[in-house]
């Protein structure tokens, strides 16, 4: 199996154990802003340090860096915040589940953005796999069908579409950011990427914070028992989204990274003990079957 599916799977694995640690923080005296702060700040030296003992385990020296790493690195970034916010906004009025699925449009958003502007090519079986996951994410979309048409105004289906149009564009800029880096090695340009966006993230973050929501910062020190690990876990995302990202098409790493509805679904029954109908049983079969066509029918040339 290819270094990029391995790494897509483990991002996938721990975006999962990320949103679930995020949601009981946002359940708490902490704002979505505040949440998604929090998942920035403790992830940050966590990222810092495992660069660190990579170059020295390694011996590897820090390659020439374009200045498309800071540019794009700034814009994925942003791109990553504002999607980030709006999926803890979508967790205080819907599923876990749901929520995760709503973002899941960053998937055609994605290759639309890359193919477009970004000159990324699509193959036909990439498009196929892309177009049997939209399905599949319209089964687990509550009020599928009609009833999302039905719905497209409403304030969480906006929010969702928000969420994945701005994870398009840090998919979309990560990509591009680790590309910059001079180096063949994607692990050492995955950690440089994963390490400088994420200390502009937390710099970032710190300053809206305390310009805008007072309190905030001495709040996600007080949450720090369960932040740390929701830092532990995003740096660990983190790194395995940037190393897919260095070695494959931003869209086709999303497309893959929809097994995380099947560990969204089963934190929604065994941690939350949310239902699941058949409906998103079915839903979860045809992403399934997505996955499988972008893998093995060879949509990525």
């Amino acid at each position: 199996m290819d270094l990029w599916i391995i790494a897509t799977f483990s991002a996938a694995f721990f975006q999962t154990l990320r949103f679930m640690l995020q949601k009981v923080l946002a359940s708490g005296a902490l704002s979505p802003t505040g949440s998604t702060f929090a998942r920035f700040a403790y992830a940050m030296p966590a990222g810092w340090l495992v660069l660190a003992v990579y170059l020295w385990s390694t011996g590897a020296e820090i390659p020439a860096i374009g200045s498309d790493l800071w540019i794009w690195g700034a814009i994925g970034g942003l791109g990553q915040i504002l999607a980030t916010v709006f999926v803890v906004m979508i967790f205080k009025s819907r599923s876990f589940a749901v929520g995760i699925t709503l973002k899941k449009t960053e998937v055609l958003q994605t290759a639309l953005i890359g193919s477009m502007f970004f000159a990324e090519a699509i193959s036909p079986s990439g498009w196929l796999a892309i177009g049997i996951g939209m399905v599949g994410v319209l089964l687990l979309t509550e009020g599928s069908g009609l009833g999302v048409i039905k719905q497209l105004g409403s304030r969480a289906v906006l929010l969702g579409l928000a969420s994945g149009f701005f994870f398009a564009i840090a998919g979309v800029g990560y990509r591009t950011a680790t590309l910059a880096i001079e180096t063949g090695d994607p692990l050492l340009r995955a950690g440089i990427g994963m390490a400088v966006v994420s200390l502009m993230q937390t710099a970032a973050l710190a300053v809206w914070l305390r310009w805008q929501e007072p309190g905030q910062l001495s709040a996600v020190w007080q949450a720090r028992r369960v932040a740390v690990w929701l830092g532990l876990t995003s740096m660990a995302g983190t790194l395995s989204w940037f190393t897919a990202f260095t070695l494959q098409v931003a869209a086709y790493v999303y497309a893959v990274g929809q097994v995380e509805l099947i560990f969204s679904l089963m934190a929604s029954v065994l941690f939350f003990r949310e239902t699941v109908s058949q409906r998103e049983v079915l839903g979860i079969a045809v992403l399934t079957v997505s996955i499988l066509v972008l893998v093995l029918a060879g949509a990525t040339g």
